[in-house]
């Protein structure tokens, strides 16, 4: 069968796991298309054993779902599939069925660069079950991953103090679709620029880059490499120091520097892609000022992390901005979000709710019922508490948060309390109601977000835990469904 190496110029509709296609079969075949559901995505821990995480991926997901739709080819594939009995898998009513069906859902989202938490819904999907069943795969794709790399991003960006951080990753992404959903979660997070020129042309991200070590080589020495790139590259001049010996390198640095002066040009500045960078920042940064060149930037790679920047900063390096790559488009040392999409209300069509809660012998792991929503409580500045609640509670008179883990924990939240509810309408009827957002407006609320939290959650070591807790009504109703459930079954 013929096919095309990147398949991307075609539907995404078969972007989903097979059992997700399975369940809309069986919900077909049941008559129950039309009964409605809410699912919500939500993930159970803080990556990185840190003590916050970064909402990201949403207007990927809004351009997945506007642009949903089982096109021919999804039909024909699906037709050709098989049963154990080698016989035709869906029958061609159901086809058409889905050929025909159009997004009828109404989504609400914690929208990109909002500082989120375990449990917290970061998205939520109201509509006929048949569609909630079917999105469930792809947008954790999305969401789960962007939201990993937003928050790696800003944890790196905490460590460097301001320090611009440039996102170097590609080579060493996940696949093309990893290297551009990255770049742009990075960016979000707060990396100031991508060396990823097509995230550049697609997402507006500022692009950066000096040169690799093959330039260097390619000449019989190295200033006159340095020489030709100064040429070539007069207003874009960084020059890449270690390729043969670090201190040699800078020397040469500052000799082609005063050749770009002489022509009315100044050197950006030097990179060290190796070595101890601690003890050559400092070295470089000496010489470079005593030969007159004390705005030339020192650029540091090699392999960098939040932990890394900590250390070097700790020890002094004088570094001005931080190329990372590998570890941060990888998310290294937690490769995935742990995030989960879970059904939690069904009804007919027009009656009543009948909510919903999975059951696990990890308390962790018990799912919230309801129509969920986040409301954030703030006192002098700073949020102090996130309140899980059903969008049917009464919160005028104050609420009581409880911990969903040890339901002795509570606190009363007044009713004057500042608060801002977290979650906002995204799509009704299958229609967008959501702003366009800019990509430059969601790193800025990652910035604004993270400024209004305590310096404890933003701790690499022991962080703080913020509250989250369930409001009460909506806790007691859980612990109800859970004992009447755990009775029938």
């Amino acid at each position: 069968m013929p096919y095309k190496l990147l398949p991307y110029n075609q539907s995404l509709a078969l972007l989903t796991d097979f059992y997700e296609l399975t369940m809309a079969y069986a919900y077909w075949k049941e008559g129950a298309c039309d009964k409605e559901a809410v699912f919500n995505l939500t993930f159970r821990s803080n990556p990185f054993k840190g003590g916050f995480t970064v909402a990201c991926g949403l207007e990927y997901a809004i351009d997945f779902i506007e642009n949903f739709k089982f096109d021919k080819s999804d039909l024909e594939y699906m037709s050709g599939l098989e049963g154990n009995d080698e016989k035709p898998l869906f029958e061609k009513a159901f086809l058409d069925y889905l050929g025909d069906m159009r997004f009828e859902c109404d989504i609400d989202a914690i929208p990109e660069g909002t500082v989120v938490f375990p449990h917290e819904p970061l998205l939520r999907v109201k509509g006929p079950i048949i569609q909630g069943q079917i999105l469930e795969t792809a947008l954790l794709n999305i969401i789960n991953f962007q939201t990993l790399i937003a928050t790696k991003a800003a944890r790196m960006c905490i460590a460097s103090g301001g320090e611009p951080i440039v996102e170097y990753g590609l080579r060493r992404a996940q696949g093309i679709d990893g290297a551009l959903a990255a770049s742009r979660a990075a960016y979000i997070g707060g990396s100031s620029g991508t060396s990823n020129a097509l995230a550049g042309k697609i997402f507006g991200i500022p692009v950066k880059g000096t040169q690799a070590h093959s330039w260097i080589m390619s000449f019989d020495d190295e200033l006159e490499a340095f020489m030709a790139y100064a040429d070539a590259m007069p207003n874009n001049s960084t020059f890449l120091v270690d390729t043969y010996d670090t201190l040699e390198g800078i020397k040469k640095a500052i000799e082609a520097g005063k050749y770009l002066r002489k022509n009315g040009h100044e050197m950006a500045g030097i990179r060290l892609d190796s070595g101890d960078l601690a003890f050559l920042s400092n070295e470089a940064r000496k010489m470079l000022d005593e030969a007159g060149f004390p705005n030339a930037k020192i650029i540091a790679s090699n392999e960098l992390d939040e932990n890394i920047i900590v250390s070097l900063k700790d020890q002094g390096a004088k570094i001005d901005a931080w190329g990372v790559g590998t570890k941060l488009v990888t998310a290294y040392d937690q490769p995935a979000l742990n995030g989960v999409y879970k059904l939690s209300a069904v009804r007919k069509q027009g009656g009543k709710w009948d909510y919903k809660v999975k059951l696990s012998e990890q308390a962790v792991k018990v799912s919230n019922p309801g129509i969920q929503q986040v409301r954030r409580y703030r006192k002098d500045g700073e949020n102090f508490s996130d309140v899980i609640y059903d969008e049917g509670a009464d919160l005028s008179k104050g609420c009581i948060m409880v911990d969903p883990l040890d339901m002795t924990r509570q606190k009363r939240i007044a009713s004057d309390t500042a608060f801002s509810d977290l979650l906002v309408p995204v799509f009704r009827k299958g229609k967008r109601v959501y702003p366009d957002i800019g990509i430059e407006e969601s790193k800025k609320n990652t910035h604004e977000s993270l400024n209004y939290f305590h310096s404890g959650i933003k701790r690499f070591v022991n962080p703080h835990q913020y509250p989250v807790g369930l409001e009460k009504s909506l806790y007691s109703l859980k612990t109800e469904l859970i004992l009447k459930t755990r009775e029938i079954v």
